[in-house]
This record gives C-alpha cells, sequence and structure tokens, in this order.
C-alpha cells in the first residue's frame, strides 16, 4: 500500500472516532439538556437531611424517570450532592435531566399553598396546621405563638395573637422560615386594616382589637354565614347599651373547650373572660375568627334585636328577639322541640 494511501486512510480514521466521539458527546448533551427525562408530574420535597440517593429514588419512582444515566451525568456536573437546597421542586414531564439538576442546586422552588381556614381555636391546632404544610416544626410555631419577645415586634403578645391571623391562603415558600411566616402574616393584616375599615370600626366604637374580640364571638356562634352580621348586631347592640355579652363562646373558652355542654354552674367561672360575670368585652379573641366575621362586625345588620337562641329546627339556626319575654318564648319552643327529641331518640334505642 502506498504511503499516501496509508495516509488518507488513518486520516479518515481519525476523522471517523473523533466524528463518532463528537456526535456522542452532542447526543449526550441533547438527551440531558433538550429532552424531557420524565413522564409524570411530581412535586419533590427536599429536607435538610434528605440525600440525593432518595431524591433520585422518588424521581425514580414517582416522576417516572426515563434516563437514569442522564440524570447521574447532570447531577455529577452540577455537584447536587453537595450543593442540593431543601425546598419544594415541581417536576413536570416536560423537564430536562439538567434542569432538575440546576433547580436543585439554586434553589428554584414553586410556592407552597398555606391554608389557614376551619376552627382554630387553640395555639396547637395552628401549630400543627402550619407544620404540616410547611418545614418548619410544629414546637418552632408553638414557641413563636407564646413568646413575648417574639411577638412584640409585631404589635401582639401571646394573648392576643389570634387576632394576627387572617384566615386565606397564602402562597410562600416552603422552606419559610417562622419569622417569615409570621412576617406575612403581619403583611396580610396590615393589607386588611385599610383607613376605611378603620373607619368602620370606630363608628362602632371599636379599635381594631375589639372588632377581632367581637368576630371571635361571633365566630363561635354559628356556622351559618348568613348569621354573621345579625349575630354581630345583637352583641353590638347590647355592648352599645352597657349590657353585658352573656355569650357562650366565651364560656367555653374559659374551659379550654372541653365542654360538652355548658350549664349554669359553669357560668360561674372566675375569669375575666366570662362575658355573663363581667360587662364589656373580654381581653382578647378566643378563637380566630374568620375575614366574615370581621366584615360582620364592621357591616352589622341593622336591627333591634338584644336576643337569640338555637332554632327548634334543628338547622344551625337561631330565633331572633327584641324583648326578653319575646326571647323566653323562643327558648321554651326549643326546649320543647328537644324534649320531645330526646324522648324519640330514646324511644328508638329501646326498639
Amino acid at each position: 500500500m502506498k504511503k499516501g494511501l496509508k495516509i488518507t486512510i488513518w486520516v479518515l480514521t481519525v476523522f471517523v472516532v473523533l466524528a463518532g466521539a463528537a456526535g456522542f458527546v452532542l447526543g449526550q448533551y441533547y438527551i440531558d439538556n433538550k429532552t424531557p427525562n420524565f413522564s409524570e408530574k411530581y412535586v419533590l420535597y427536599v429536607r435538610p437531611e434528605t440525600t440525593v440517593a432518595q431524591v433520585v429514588d422518588s424521581l425514580q419512582a414517582r416522576a417516572g424517570m426515563i434516563r437514569s444515566k442522564s440524570l447521574e451525568r447532570t447531577f455529577k456536573k452540577m455537584d447536587v450532592n453537595a450543593q442540593m437546597k431543601p425546598g419544594r421542586y415541581v417536576v413536570n414531564a416536560s423537564c430536562s435531566s439538567i434542569y432538575v439538576a440546576r433547580m436543585l442546586v439554586f434553589g428554584w422552588q414553586t410556592p407552597q399553598d398555606l391554608v389557614l381556614s376551619g376552627t382554630m381555636r387553640n395555639k396547637g391546632r395552628i401549630a400543627k396546621k402550619i407544620s404540616t404544610q410547611m418545614m418548619v416544626d410544629s414546637a418552632s410555631v408553638a414557641q413563636a405563638l407564646n413568646s413575648e419577645d417574639f411577638l412584640k415586634k409585631y404589635g401582639f403578645t401571646p394573648e392576643n395573637v389570634f387576632a394576627l391571623i387572617l384566615p386565606d391562603t397564602y402562597q410562600m415558600y416552603w422552606t419559610a422560615s417562622v419569622d417569615e411566616i409570621f412576617d406575612r402574616l403581619k403583611k396580610e393584616y396590615d393589607a386588611f386594616w385599610t383607613p376605611e375599615r378603620d373607619e368602620k370600626a370606630k363608628a362602632q366604637g371599636l379599635d381594631r382589637m375589639q372588632v377581632s374580640v367581637m368576630a371571635s364571638i361571633v365566630s363561635g356562634e354559628t356556622l351559618k354565614d348568613f348569621e354573621y352580621p345579625i349575630i354581630a348586631g345583637v352583641y353590638l347592640n347590647r355592648y352599645k347599651k352597657g349590657m353585658k355579652l352573656q355569650a357562650d363562646p366565651t364560656i367555653a373558652f374559659c374551659y379550654d373547650y372541653t365542654l360538652d355542654r355548658i350549664l349554669k354552674k359553669h357560668l360561674q367561672v372566675d375569669s375575666p373572660y366570662n362575658t355573663y360575670k363581667h360587662v364589656g368585652l373580654p381581653p382578647a379573641p378566643i378563637n380566630v375568627p374568620p375575614k366574615a366575621c370581621l366584615e360582620a362586625v364592621l357591616n352589622p345588620a341593622k336591627h333591634g334585636y338584644i336576643f337569640f337562641c338555637a332554632s327548634s329546627a334543628f338547622d344551625g339556626t337561631h330565633n331572633f328577639a327584641v324583648t326578653y319575654s319575646e326571647h323566653l318564648k323562643n327558648a321554651r319552643q326549643f326546649q320543647r322541640a328537644l324534649t320531645a327529641r330526646n324522648k324519640a331518640k330514646a324511644a328508638a334505642g329501646k326498639q
């Protein structure tokens, strides 16, 4: 074979090898950077103690990972093992391996919905509600709710902190600290209390805290939204007349909501929250009132009602009265209906 031909063959061989290597590298680059590597949407939670191996296992099991080698290469390239950050990450089917690696390294989180709703009448429940949705532990939240020094910077105390919390859905990063969570609560509180709402509170003879206290009582009286303004009107009528509010929810609060039924003996409890003994509002809210209850106090129904009691229909509604004699009539009607219902239940139980 001639020397020139050998050189040509060698050059062609080298070219083919290099082209093949380049093609291989470019192919891997395309696969790692441009091609989706997952078949399912998956929300990945990475805690400080989470390992890369656990992340890979989760992606394999939950996100329908297609090419494990691709993820392995990009994780190594981005040094995910050393630089992975805690967070809530949404992995979509369109995500490439390199995108997921960068997401974990740079902390590209997707916000988490922190839902504060439902019955919130003790700090332990609030702490648990927050901790089950965020990375913070319930003990840290509970400590904040009971810390004079911590709450002082927000203008609240452990006694009146219920007023700071406005039930709503808050979009926050899952890794938000206790401080960041309370910063957001205060921001929303300040946004709620517009000059217009302050004027409405003033028109009722109340300040912001007193509105929250009154709203918490309204919240404790009914689950029917349409009754909020009516019941708010009742208590405001009593309040402005200098009457005792005589609100059963305040008695329930005095017993830490452990009573199945409030009896006359319970009305003697020695507490500043006992509205059967003390005129005016309790010192602080007895629960976290919904925004609708706050609005009801600011925009109460206009009526002359002073009294109300549960309806004999047992549908969660109430009968309202202007005079005490009318109230007694409603109360007797309810008691008769209750007695009849209990007798019917007892008779059914014997059959």
